[in-house]
């Protein structure tokens, strides 16, 4: 939804909206009242057109009592803007019902002819401009709207008020509406992005939003600019659905950890650890945090576009990644989802194939506050990525850095093979295969050389019990280090960069 702000300036668009309507419903009922009046002064009948409208203003009067409800209930402070917002588009639908049932109605008693167009297209259109909201719930709020129409016509011709000949009478009565709410759909994807952009660039502080990085499961990244020293920055914004799909207290215990957390990985100040500047809750409950800009691109992108590296190169880029995890270690931090899209490698000054892991503004602590472990759990917030996911992660159990040993095994797999350990149709099975299943050697799934101590110790790091694997991040490097391999050197490093770099 729209942040509060914006939500009180709808709460007083539609106290206008409704007092509108309710002057509109009210004026024909008057008008109604006063010939009514006039004839009995005089003794005389009611003229047969005015009459004939006595029931249709039984209509006006039920849907003027509503306006100045919704009218009353938008003055009120009782009632929450997001509350108002989901009865007005319950309101409109009811307005373009009542709205279609006299026009017809009135028309066919006065005539006996159906109207060709009535009001309820000008309705639809216009209720997600005074009320901006996810364009989806937009549409179906308008389509619903859009079917009173056909809905009101048949009920009077059920009652006998109207007669009704072929379908085509249907047909037209649900034309027009409907291109109402296509252009409400349309309307509000506007109004909508346009509200959320200016809410973001004045909610996420000092940093002015430019354009899209990527998206993916759990948010977007932007290019972002400090207003001030003019740095350039990378925004992550993480949806608040996405926190909600375990229920409120489940997206109140993530709120509250990537806080904690946050705090935690921006004090991390290994060069091969992303840097965080900063980080924080919008008003809209979008988590948030700004990092540098990297140059470059991730493991994942890289395998997938030229191919698996060398196993010279990959003890390279692993190394890096080791020294990242043993400072978060040290620190109590487990990092959860180790995996090539959460692995840049670029240039950073002069040094090309310069490793940073990201997204450690969602680690875990090793020792999580009580409760905290099993409210989790419960809520289904299962953490990683189930193709580099250790196996006590999915058991649910208790983590330390040796999880993360795990998914490093996974990535170094994964570089030399240009293919994931597990395969499987979907991520349960996996996750079954990585509880119970050996993997296969990774020299018998690449025609690349694989010398036998590097797979030795990526099998090691994919052990199933986590004793089984290297101690440690530092052990692990020291472990690479010896492996009998020429170094991949920094002169490679650049003029592979200088075949393969993204273009702007």
């Amino acid at each position: 939804m729209l942040p509060p702000d914006l939500l009180e300036q709808v709460r007083q668009r539609v106290r206008l909206l409704a007092g509108l309507f309710a002057f509109a419903f009210g004026f024909d009922l008057v008008l109604f009242s006063i010939q009514w009046a006039l004839a009995a002064a005089r003794g005389q009948p009611l003229p047969a057109e005015v009459a004939s409208s006595e029931p249709i203003q039984w209509a006006n009067l039920l849907a003027m009592l509503a306006s100045l409800g919704l009218w009353w209930g938008a003055r009120s402070r009782r009632l929450a803007p997001s509350r108002l917002h989901a009865i007005g588009l319950a309101y409109q639908v009811c307005v373009c019902f009542t709205i279609a049932f006299i026009a017809f109605w009135q028309q066919y008693a006065a005539t006996g002819i159906l109207p060709t167009l009535t009001w309820v297209p000008v309705v639809v259109i216009i209720f997600p401009l005074v009320m901006p909201g996810p364009p989806r719930r937009m549409l179906a709020a308008a389509l619903l709207a859009a079917a009173m129409s056909p809905a009101a016509l048949f009920l009077l011709a059920r009652l006998g008020l109207v007669q009704v000949t072929d379908w085509s009478a249907y047909v037209q009565a649900t034309f027009g509406p409907v291109m109402g709410a296509v252009f409400a759909y349309l309307a509000a994807g506007v109004v909508y992005g346009l509200g959320r952009e200016v809410a973001r660039a004045r909610e996420l502080g000092s940093y002015r939003l430019g354009g899209l990085i990527g998206r993916g499961g759990m948010g977007e990244v932007y290019r972002a600019t400090h207003r001030l020293l003019a740095r350039p920055a990378a925004i992550k914004l993480i949806r608040p659905e996405v926190l909600e799909q375990g229920g409120a207290a489940a997206a109140d215990l993530a709120t509250r950890r990537f806080r904690r957390e946050a705090e935690a990985a921006a004090s991390l100040r290994s060069p091969h650890t992303v840097e965080l500047y900063d980080f924080g809750v919008a008003e809209d409950r979008t988590l948030y945090f700004v990092m540098e800009l990297l140059d470059g691109m991730d493991l994942e992108t890289m395998v997938r576009q030229t191919g698996p590296l060398p196993a010279g190169r990959v003890i390279h880029v692993l190394r890096q990644v080791c020294d990242s995890l043993a400072e978060a270690h040290a620190a109590g931090l487990v990092h959860r989802d180790i995996k090539p899209a959460n692995i840049h490698c670029g240039r950073l000054g002069l040094r090309h194939d310069f490793v940073k892991v990201l997204d450690f503004g969602l680690v875990k602590p090793l020792q999580p506050e009580d409760g905290e472990e099993s409210q989790g759990t419960m809520a289904g917030m299962l953490a990683g990525t189930p193709a580099y996911m250790a196996p006590e992660a999915a058991r649910g159990d208790t983590l330390d850095g040796r999880a993360d040993l795990y998914a490093v095994g996974c990535v170094g797999y994964f570089l030399l093979t240009g293919q994931v350990v597990f395969e499987a149709p979907n991520g349960m099975q996996v996750l079954a295969r990585h509880l119970s299943v050996a993997p296969v050697p990774p020299s018998q799934r690449t025609e690349l050389p694989v010398p036998a101590a590097l797979e030795a110790l990526l099998l090691a790091c994919l052990a199933k019990p986590p004793v089984d694997r290297p101690a440690d991040a530092d052990a692990l490097a020291t472990a690479l280090a010896a492996v009998p391999v020429p170094p991949w050197t920094e002169a490679q490093a650049a003029a592979w960069w200088q075949a393969h770099a993204p273009r702007a």
